[in-house]
């Protein structure tokens, strides 16, 4: 990532983007909480202790007055050090996915398998998921996703359809908890549960037939989240 992180784009350079929101976090940061986070993610990464109302209220206007391609200013930020850079990034991609072409998804791709851990990836993903619904062809790419080394890039492929409501593709959605039900990961029946139990807000009949069917072949962990959303 670190080459193709001094790209230009129409708006501010990459890197100043980055300086400026180090400039509006630093202040915010609290030692003890940046602790406390640290242990809460493992000692995976170093926190600044800024946490999400502050860290969105400090950047809201660095995001939305943001112009240009968003992908290189993400880079530079997950180049930075503490955790709450790749939140701010994780939150100008979501902010700017409508600007986004097709083949942003390996650039995005490229962010989920750095410095990978549930909160990234999950943020990821609705991103990826946006640039799916505008971009059917992409379509494709995620049922390779779905089988792919990379656990994250599997988890990408279970929960992009989040959110979706009437436009998920339960066949996909059915299909790929199935391929993936037999997964020991964690954050792997995690994802099929929670996939499973975003849909049901919206058909929780045709969850409940789903599980009914192959309930048997998932996880328990899997049916527990899957079923939250379903009436006795």
């Amino acid at each position: 990532m670190t080459e193709k992180c001094g790209r230009s784009s129409t708006g501010v350079a990459p890197l100043k983007f980055a300086q400026q929101v180090r400039a509006v976090l630093a202040p915010l940061a609290e030692p003890e909480k940046a602790a406390g986070m640290r242990a809460y993610m493992k000692d995976q990464f170093a926190f600044l202790g800024v946490q999400t109302p502050q860290r969105r209220q400090a950047t809201r206007t660095l995001i939305r007055d943001f112009h240009g391609d968003p992908l290189p200013a993400a880079r530079a930020l997950w180049l930075e050090l503490e955790r709450e850079f790749q939140y701010v990034a994780c939150d100008l991609l979501t902010q700017h996915a409508d600007d986004l072409p097709a083949e942003a998804l390996e650039d995005l791709l490229e962010l989920v398998s750095t410095k990978s851990w549930w909160d990234t990836v999950d943020a990821l993903a609705h991103t990826v998921g946006a640039l799916v619904q505008r971009f059917p062809a992409l379509v494709e790419r995620m049922d390779q996703l779905i089988d792919d080394p990379d656990l994250w890039r599997r988890r990408i492929a279970l929960l992009h359809q989040l959110g979706a409501k009437s436009d998920v593709d339960t066949r996909r959605l059915f299909d790929y908890c199935l391929r993936r039900a037999d997964e020991k990961e964690f954050f792997i029946r995690k994802a099929i549960g929670w996939a499973l139990r975003d849909y049901a807000w919206h058909d929780p009949a045709e969850v409940r037939r789903f599980l009914d069917r192959h309930g048997a072949r998932l996880s328990a962990l899997s049916v527990r989240e899957a079923a939250k959303n379903l009436k006795a």
